[in-house]
Formats: C-alpha cells, sequence, structure tokens
C-alpha cells in the first residue's frame, strides 16, 4: 500500500494552520496569521526536503541456502549501495512473500550498508524476494517518501524433508543395488569412456584426465538404468484431492512431504529411487549425484494437484521395482481393492482421505496400508507401516 506524502502528524499541522487562518479572520488577530502561515509552510518545506533530492541505488541478496525448507531457517544478507545528497533518515524493509515470514526491516544506516535477516519458510513454492522498500522522513517528521531499489530475487521453499526410518534389509534383491544394472562403470573409474561436455552437464561430473588428454572438456557417462531398485508414486490426481483454494491444503502438504522425505531414505538405503505421479510424469530420479536431491526437491516446491490417474502397472511397466511407495489422497474400498502392487517385493501404500474400508481392501491386496493424517507425525506413521517383508503382493 502506498504511503501518502505528509505523516499523521505532517496532516495534522496542515490542517490546524488553517483553522488559525480562519480564527484569525474571525477574531482580528494578526498574531494567530503569523502561525498559521508558519504552520502552512512548514509541511511544504518538508515535502520539498523530502522529495526533492534524487537517489539510485543498487541491491544484491546473498541467501545462506539455496532452497529454504518449510519451517527452515535461513540467512538473509542485503548489499544496499545508495547514491544520493546527504544521508536520507528513515526505515528500511524488505517485501517478503507469503510464502516466507520475518522481521525484514530495521532502521536505515546510511548511504551503504549491509542489511541482515532471518527468513522461516512457511509455505512449499516458488516466489518473489524484494524489491528493498526505503521509508524517509524530514527531521520534523511532517513528511515522508518511499521509495523501491533494486530487483526481485527467487526463492524457493521445497517441502519439508522427515527423518525416515530405514526399510527392513535385503527388501528386493539385495538391498538396492543388485536389480540396477549399468552400461557404464562407477564415476570414479578410469576405464570410462567419456564424452564431450555439453550445455547443461554438471560440472562435478568433468572427467578431468580426459580433459587433459584431449584437450576439450569432457565429462563422464550418465549410467543407464535398467530399471530402478524404488519407485515412489505421488498420486496428485485432481479428483483425489480437495478443490485448489487460497490456503495450502494441510493433506496434500504431508502428501507431497512424505514423497520427498520416502524418496531420500531409500536413496540413503542404497536404492536407485523413481518419484513419478500418477499420471506417469517423472518428477526427479535419484541417481546418488549430489546435485539429484535438489532437483527432486525444487521439482516438489511446485507440484500441485491436477490431471488423472493412470493404472500403476502402466507406471510400473515390466520389470517389478523392490520398495514401491504409493501415496494418494481420497481413497474408497471399491478402487483400494483394485489396487494393484505391480509385483512390487514391498508395497507401501499411505492415503490422507481413506474411505471405511478402504485400507482393510488394499492390505488385502498385498499392500502394507496406513492413513497419512496431517495432523500426526509422518514419521511414526511410516514406522508404523514398515512390515518384515516377505512375499510379493498382486
Amino acid at each position: 500500500m502506498r504511503r501518502r506524502p505528509l505523516t499523521t502528524r505532517g496532516v495534522g499541522t496542515l490542517l490546524l494552520g488553517l483553522l488559525l487562518v480562519v480564527a484569525a479572520n474571525v477574531l482580528g488577530a494578526r498574531s494567530l496569521l503569523y502561525v498559521a502561515v508558519l504552520l502552512l509552510a512548514l509541511p511544504l518545506l518538508a515535502l520539498l526536503a523530502v522529495h526533492l533530492p534524487r537517489r539510485r541505488g543498487e541491491v544484491s541478496r546473498v541467501i545462506s541456502t539455496d532452497l529454504l525448507t518449510v519451517d527452515e531457517v535461513s540467512r538473509v544478507s542485503v548489499r544496499f549501495d545508495l547514491r544520493s545528497i546527504g544521508i536520507p533518515r528513515g526505515v528500511w524493509h524488505d517485501t517478503l512473500p507469503p510464502a516466507v515470514s520475518g522481521d525484514a526491516s530495521g532502521d536505515y544506516p546510511g548511504e551503504t550498508a549491509t542489511l541482515r535477516y532471518e527468513l522461516i519458510g512457511v509455505q512449499r513454492g516458488v516466489s518473489s524476494l524484494g524489491p528493498l522498500v526505503l521509508r524517509t522522513v524530514d527531521p520534523f517528521g511532517l513528511a515522508q517518501r518511499e521509495e523501491s531499489f533494486g530487483s526481485t530475487r527467487m526463492i524457493t521453499v521445497v517441502p519439508q524433508v522427515l527423518a525416515l526410518v530405514s526399510l527392513p534389509t535385503k527388501v528386493g534383491a539385495a538391498g538396492g543395488t543388485a536389480q540396477t544394472r549399468s552400461s557404464r562403470l562407477g564415476q570414479g573409474s578410469d576405464d570410462l569412456i567419456p564424452r564431450r561436455y555439453a550445455a547443461g552437464d554438471s560440472m562435478r561430473r568433468i572427467h578431468w584426465r580426459a580433459t587433459a588428454h584431449r584437450g576439450d572438456l569432457m565429462v563422464r557417462q550418465e549410467e543407464e538404468e535398467a530399471s530402478p531398485d524404488a519407485m515412489v508414486v505421488l498420486d496428485r490426481a485432481a479428483a483425489h484431492w480437495p478443490r485448489p483454494g487460497d490456503d495450502p491444503d494441510p493433506g496434500f502438504e504431508a502428501a507431497v512431504s512424505l514423497c520427498a522425505s520416502a524418496a531420500l531414505r531409500l536413496m540413503q538405503d542404497g536404492y536407485s529411487v523413481d518419484v513419478v505421479d500418477a499420471g506417469g510424469t517423472l518428477l526427479g530420479a535419484l541417481r546418488g549425484h549430489e546435485d539429484d536431491r535438489d532437483s527432486l526437491l525444487a521439482a516438489l516446491a511446485t507440484v500441485a494437484p491436477r490431471g488423472e490417474a493412470r493404472d500403476i502397472r502402466t507406471i510400473v511397466g515390466g520389470t517389478p521395482p523392490g520398495p514401491l511407495v504409493f501415496i494418494t489422497g481420497r481413497l474408497d474400498e471399491e478402487a483400494a481393492g483394485r489396487l494393484s502392487t505391480a509385483g512390487a517385493a514391498a508395497p507401501l501404500l499411505f492415503a490422507v482421505d481413506p474411505a471405511p474400508g478402504a485400507i482393510a481392501a488394499a492390505t488385502r491386496r498385498g499392500w502394507h496400508a496406513a492413513t497419512l493424517d496431517p495432523a500426526g507425525d509422518p514419521a511414526e506413521i511410516w514406522h508404523d507401516a514398515l512390515p518384515t517383508f516377505g512375499v510379493s503382493g498382486v
């Protein structure tokens, strides 16, 4: 909201001057007229003093974390170089989107300053931080000026990652590694056949020995996976979730958080993980590279209920994974009774809003199912759903 040119004190001074002009004419008191003229002139002079100086400023921001997790605290340093006549007196504040909260304001210290504040992730998504706003007033506090400086900075708030317990050992072929077949050697092998660097390749994959030998940037080949060890399916079909509103849906947020947490847990346990939605769209792939985690969380920062669900056997394909985590919203008993485990060695089902009998119907199909209560602790729900796996499901 844009502020008025005059402060409350300035407006009061102006009104008092007008009243004294009227009183001077009614009472015939010339001295009151002198005071009235002074009171009318002060706000006008204050406006000139505040608004006449030309100001230019450059703003740069450094955020301690590239991806801010919900409920995580991050530190922001704002470098503000202001060029103006004299040092203005006033306060600054950085414009914060609804996705974050924090006290991003303070007294302005000088022409060049490093301003610091803390941010807390509130709502998953991508939004803009800034611009920086400087509000200055004259020494008498009669007039004010509010100016915006610098551009905005994109900030990504990713879902909260929970600490989940590991799955029982030897789930699948051999605890997360035997099902993966690669046509390339590991990244640390000197026998690896490199290829030329292409735009978009991570600098971490540069093969320095081959680069020195050939004189061109060379990178390691990506591993070619025959099938994923584990799969996490986030069912975001629009029919299974409440209609999107102005406020985030706690159930969907819990589902996204569990999706990220389960995928990262499986990766830490040695699995190669594919994360897809119920329509078959790939949301992320975890293959042990350092960038995989951030890429998945950035993709999950913007997911929303949409589309339709496909048969899970079509999504999984011909080679069943070891662990299969399926996370959904509304689930009726009939749909649960038709939901195939696609032959997964460890099928886990979590439903935010299951109908009566749905969990039992899914269990009869071979799922280890549980209700994902947004008000509960997802880590405990995950723990309680983990059984000692034996025979594969249907």
